[in-house]
């Protein structure tokens, strides 16, 4: 396993986070366990969840997953201190969290509190805000004219992000947390917190993570770039666009108890022609690589410069084997310029 700093922090993560979202609808407890102690014997130092998973989000399922991964946790207490676990407090929009509210400091404290709570434990290692306040260019939101730029206050927005960062400067100095980062942001975003940060002695964010696929590679050149040299760690979710560069949602196909049969809170946006034509050329292409279409979707998303560890899921164990496997793959002058061929027709997907 390689692994790679987090951003400007002082922790070295692996470049494979585990996931945990299936974790309390598609996955039990067992489950969860079984993929943790894998992970782990691959070398994988890194988990990723969030104060709303399971998804789809509910109210009857929200926090399921962090209570998951605490009883795992709680079992296995020595082995604490040789993770990196990240949580997320939800944006405004989930009514059965505090009432669908924006993030605030007081927000922050009170999430990680109850984060804290359900993970048993005394520290959460990475703390990310799972999207901003305003509307953000993501979810299929990126199109031009698709999220009024012009009528966003910014001035109320950055007030909003300095008393944000208080917040989580007090949980950073009661141990609570020891690093802050983003989720679902953009470049003014990152900025703006950097320089806040800057001004009023505040944390400074080490991390995004943003959707990055084959399907979806709008943040490069340019919000990878700003992370590069402001030593943000740049953290993909969603490498294979929630499954469907596995090819296995091609010609409509819907596996049972896959992602696509449950409801989904935005829709099946990514499922476009667009979409469907790509993914099965990349099918094509692995193939005659002699690689999975997983694989060769996975260690594209590693290989590309300024990806710092990118956020894997699955809901059984072969499946996590086969993305992990992915990361041992090399991506060779040849297949690089067959992936780019594709990616210069289909672009922008959904």
């Amino acid at each position: 396993m390689e692994f790679s700093r987090l951003g400007s922090s002082n922790i070295e993560v692996s470049r494979v986070c585990l996931g945990s979202m299936t974790w309390g609808i598609q996955n039990n407890q067992s489950d969860a366990n079984l993929q943790i102690d894998y992970a782990i014997n691959q070398g994988i130092n890194f988990i990723d969840t969030a104060e709303m998973y399971p998804i789809p989000p509910s109210a009857e399922t929200s926090g399921q997953t962090e209570a998951i991964l605490g009883n795992w946790l709680n079992n296995n207490k020595a082995k604490r201190h040789d993770l990196v676990v990240a949580s997320k407090i939800a944006g405004p929009g989930l009514k059965w969290i505090r009432e669908g509210d924006q993030i605030t400091g007081k927000n922050v404290i009170e999430a990680v509190n109850s984060s804290l709570k359900r993970l048993k434990t005394d520290y959460i290692d990475l703390y990310q805000l799972h999207w901003p306040n305003r509307v953000s260019p993501h979810f299929g939101k990126q199109w031009p004219n698709q999220i009024p730029l012009t009528t966003v206050n910014a001035a109320e927005q950055t007030d909003q992000m300095h008393d944000i960062l208080t917040g989580l400067s007090q949980c950073v100095t009661e141990g609570k947390i020891r690093y802050c980062g983003l989720s679902d942001e953009t470049p003014w975003g990152i900025n703006t917190y950097l320089k806040l940060a800057r001004e009023h002695n505040l944390p400074k964010m080490v991390s995004i993570q943003n959707e990055f696929s084959l399907l979806h590679s709008k943040d490069w050149p340019y919000l990878i770039e700003n992370c590069v040299h402001e030593d943000i760690a740049y953290l993909p979710w969603s490498p294979l666009a929630t499954g469907m560069l596995t090819g296995k949602y091609l010609n409509g196909t819907r596996p049972k108890g896959s992602r696509w049969t449950l409801i989904q809170r935005n829709g099946l946006f990514r499922d476009t022609p667009l979409a469907q034509q790509a993914a099965e050329k990349y099918c094509q292409l692995a193939k005659s690589y002699h690689m999975t279409p997983a694989e060769l979707a996975l260690a594209w998303c590693n290989h590309i410069d300024g990806v710092s560890s990118t956020i894997i899921g699955a809901t059984s164990i072969i499946q996590l084997k086969e993305n992990i496997n992915a990361f041992s793959k090399p991506i060779s002058d040849e297949l690089s310029s067959d992936i780019e061929e594709i990616l210069k027709q289909y672009p922008a997907t959904f």
